[in-house]
């Protein structure tokens, strides 16, 4: 894309579509507000994933650690004329990281921040290390080698690289944290934060300038992901993701998680992606695919932090798909043989 040549069209691919379908319809209805020309695409490793559904065109691609994942990727977005890739889950990130180069050769964004942000964040104990050492409140956390002997508990235990809040535990004294250690493969140790706890979405443009921050309380957690909660209009919240966004240069969306301590913020983790609960980000005046839609395209977007409406709330409930047998032959058709046992298993 050239310096001051704004596109009009823009295909968009967005990766791991798995259960995203508000993002998939913020990015269409991007598109159309913005009078745009294009289309959604999603990939995913199963046809059955909900965002397949409703894709303009839905792709079965490889794990995203299979050797061939970007090299298929590239050439899906050369086939489909795709203009945006927006990654969504943890464990890609640093890999398309590493590739974005590759991709932007072709004409390709990427919406992912550098290698250094991805694989920092990653990794629950070096983003807390890096965070405490610039002055960021963040929870202190241990490997299990170094552990104080005099730990205050309770202490959390969950995967040092992991997601959704997948094997995170508990340990209310040393006996369960001893189990907990030998449970829990790759563990790292936080120290318990009380209080209510918080995602704040932050959203950078492409030079990593923060450009929106939406701070919001998850009231009800179901897996990981927010089932109900509001938006609060709290300046401490605003300020520590600024702080984050000067220590660390993100690039597109980012959430930040934390808990209020006594009147203060303090984190515990940071995704730098799209965060599932940015519907209610959305819906409260901060439309971050929007946002990402413009900056692909070429177009300016002015800061807007802190313009939001505070104390909406969210309250979601599931919904569902119904798929016959063509549907799913048609979305496997393009699989190989061996992917197609797979994908439906």
């Amino acid at each position: 894309m050239k310096a001051g040549r704004p596109l009009m069209s823009l295909n968009v691919l967005m990766t791991a579509g798995s259960r995203r379908v508000p993002l998939l319809e913020g990015l269409r209805r991007a598109l159309r507000d913005l009078r745009l020309a294009g289309s959604v695409h999603v990939a995913d490793v199963n046809p059955l994933s909900p965002a397949m559904q409703i894709a303009d065109r839905a792709h079965i691609v490889p794990l995203s650690n299979d050797p061939g994942y970007i090299d298929h990727l590239l050439e899906l977005c050369q086939r489909e004329r795709i203009g945006l890739v927006v990654p969504t889950i943890d464990d890609e990130l640093p890999i398309f990281s590493d590739a974005r180069a590759r991709f932007e050769a072709d004409g390709v964004k990427v919406a992912v921040s550098d290698a250094f942000v991805t694989t920092l964040c990653n990794d629950k104990f070096a983003t807390s290390a890096y965070l405490r050492d610039r002055g960021v409140a963040a929870a202190d956390a241990w490997l299990p080698d170094t552990i104080p002997a005099d730990v205050a508990f309770p202490v959390f235990v969950k995967p040092r690289f992991g997601r959704g809040s997948v094997g995170a535990f508990t340990a209310s004294d040393r006996r369960h944290l001893d189990f907990f250690l030998s449970y829990v493969p790759g563990a790292v140790v936080q120290e318990y934060l009380p209080g209510t706890e918080y995602t704040i979405d932050l959203f950078c443009d492409f030079q990593g300038r923060p450009l929106s921050v939406v701070p919001r309380e998850r009231a009800v957690i179901r897996a990981g992901v927010i089932d109900r909660g509001r938006t609060v209009a709290d300046r401490a919240l605003i300020d520590l993701a600024l702080r984050c966004a000067a220590v660390l240069e993100f690039k597109g969306a980012c959430n930040i998680q934390c808990r209020m301590v006594n009147g203060r913020p303090v984190i515990f983790e940071i995704n730098p992606r799209f965060s599932g609960g940015i519907p209610l980000t959305i819906a409260a005046g901060a439309d971050f695919p929007r946002m990402l839609v413009e900056l692909a395209v070429g177009r300016p977007v002015a800061p807007a932090i802190g313009q939001f409406t505070a104390e909406l709330w969210m309250t979601s409930y599931e919904s569902s798909f119904f798929v016959d047998a063509a549907r799913l032959a048609a979305l496997t058709e393009r699989a190989s043989p061996a992917r197609r046992r797979r994908s439906v298993a």
